[in-house]
């Protein structure tokens, strides 16, 4: 069956697994059939919390330009020296506290294993085995170049990259794209490829995020006072430099408390994850349950968002730090609204979302 071509217009059978074009040589490289890729991408785990391979995930994730912009002549100094001497002891603790000690992994690693496997599960009954789908972390492993190569070396002649942020931002989104396309950039034959945009305002994200917030509250004797909306931040000079990453978060929430029929009063957007001397986008969420207690709401529930799936900045820093500077300010009522992860709906959404941006190909 002739139903594909090479780049030069050559057909090609693609009815086994591994053919030449037709009137080739005999020995002409073998190519598998045609193929189109789904490859979701997150923002990566270290390997193990021990020293280093913190140090080596840590090196990684903060050499990135996209993650820390300063001159390399300025930061790489202080980088190599007093952060990566010290900061591998402080993270790996806050990982062993939260590590998958079973599968040997970070709970991350393990839940986009789960999330890959339940989206290969629904396009597959829509498109059968057309459709590939995998994952790849942008820092550590596995890496978005092994995950390419093994996308076109099963025959991936078009390639769909959906890095899983619900909102666009520099830092995540964009860096994400920029090493998958520094891959491309060593292919000899590239594939046709996609980028999904952010996702922040799709009826089917907002409906599941819903979905469990009033999950989570159907299980409290006593309704929270306030949800807390915690999004990752990023310095404010990155919303001044254009970056969309703030009004998609405050979009979210908008939309999140309308499909909820809540009022104002009831949500307030707030950001977390500081780092360095800068000023980041404020309300900053350490900071703000506090103030929340200290206004007499003894009761509340904090939900990011902005995370595709719990990681180190949920599973320790919102349920153990923040929570910590709520109850050490008055509060009494803590709820920790998990992330969508690999939840039903969410990965119905998230299908959506992959079906949509594959128009015309499939």
């Amino acid at each position: 069956m002739l139903d594909a071509k090479s780049p030069d217009g050559t057909p090609m059978f693609t009815d086994k697994a591994a053919v030449c074009p037709v009137h080739a040589s005999a020995d002409h490289p073998k190519i598998p059939p045609a193929k189109i890729g789904v490859l979701l991408a997150n923002l990566g785990t270290p390997d193990g919390y021990d020293y280093w391979n913190m140090r080596r995930y840590l090196n990684e994730f903060l050499s990135d330009k996209r993650v820390v912009d300063y001159s390399a002549w300025i930061w790489q100094p202080l980088l190599q020296g007093i952060i990566l001497t010290k900061r591998p002891f402080s993270s790996g603790a806050a990982y062993k506290s939260i590590w998958n000690e079973d599968a040997g992994e970070s709970p991350l690693l393990t839940i986009t294993k789960a999330q890959t496997a339940k989206m290969r599960e629904l396009i597959t009954e829509t498109h059968g085995d057309r459709v590939m789908v995998d994952f790849c972390m942008r820092y550590g492993n596995p890496s978005t170049r092994s995950k390419v190569r093994e996308m076109i070396q099963a025959g991936c002649q078009k390639i769909l990259f959906f890095p899983l942020y619900p909102q666009y931002a520099g830092a995540t989104s964009a860096t994400a794209c920029d090493q998958f396309f520094r891959v491309l950039m060593k292919e000899k034959w590239q594939p046709s490829i996609r980028t999904v945009p952010p996702y922040f305002e799709h009826t089917a994200y907002i409906d599941a995020l819903a979905k469990s917030v009033e999950r989570a509250y159907g299980l409290v004797d006593q309704k929270p006072d306030v949800l807390v909306a915690s999004y990752h931040g990023v310095p404010q000079r990155y919303l001044m430099e254009g970056d969309p990453y703030h009004c998609q978060c405050q979009k979210t929430s908008r939309l999140l408390k309308e499909r909820l029929g809540w009022g104002d009063e009831d949500i307030v957007t707030t950001f977390q994850s500081r780092f360095g001397p800068e000023e980041w986008l404020k309300p900053y969420t350490v900071e703000e349950v506090a103030r929340q207690a200290e206004k007499g709401r003894k009761r509340i529930a904090v939900i990011a968002p902005a995370f595709s799936a719990d990681c180190i900045e949920t599973l320790e820093e919102i349920n153990e730090e923040i929570r910590e500077s709520f109850e050490e300010a008055g509060g009494e009522h803590f709820t920790y609204i998990p992330c969508l992860n690999d939840d039903d709906l969410h990965m119905r959404a998230l299908t959506q979302v992959v079906s949509e941006n594959l128009q015309g190909w499939v």
